[in-house]
């Protein structure tokens, strides 16, 4: 199941940021490619946490994202491939990506920065590593284990 996880998230990669969006190839944000990613594969349920600004994290205290995250996830310690890895970006956890690899560390998410969706190691990436430490993880697998 990690694998194909994995390889549906790669499936995304060049795929252009915008916000809200969720179509393969035309465009994605962070958020809706988990959504897609996990719902695709039939590992959750369909949902739709749309409509959000481009902004709604730098404004808001509430943690939207990690509340919707873990509805469908259990928090873990130590990731593997298609575990999710949230970061915190502003006030609040606004930013994920799903894991390809533990070591070293490597997620698949639409960069904002980039524009695009690509897989990055995260000790490679300045924002990404300067947030490591606060880092969420969290794993769809087993949720009701």
């Amino acid at each position: 199941m990690r694998n194909l996880i994995v390889a549906e998230a790669r499936s995304w990669i060049g795929t252009p940021y915008h916000n809200c969006a969720d179509i393969k190839g035309v465009g994605v944000d962070c958020g809706m490619l988990l959504v897609r990613v996990f719902v695709d594969l039939q590992l959750v349920a369909p949902f739709d946490p749309r409509p959000y600004t481009h902004d709604w994290h730098l404004h808001r205290g509430e943690e939207r994202y990690l509340q919707s995250l873990l509805a469908h996830a259990r928090r873990i310690d130590s990731p593997l491939p298609g575990d999710v890895m949230l970061f915190r970006v502003g006030r609040c956890y606004s930013h994920g990506g799903i894991v390809a690899q533990s070591d070293p560390l490597t997620i698949i998410h639409a960069s904002f920065p980039a524009k695009i969706v690509l897989e990055e190691a995260v000790m490679r990436n300045a924002q990404m590593r300067e947030r490591a430490a606060e880092a969420i993880f969290a794993s769809i697998i087993g949720k009701n284990a």
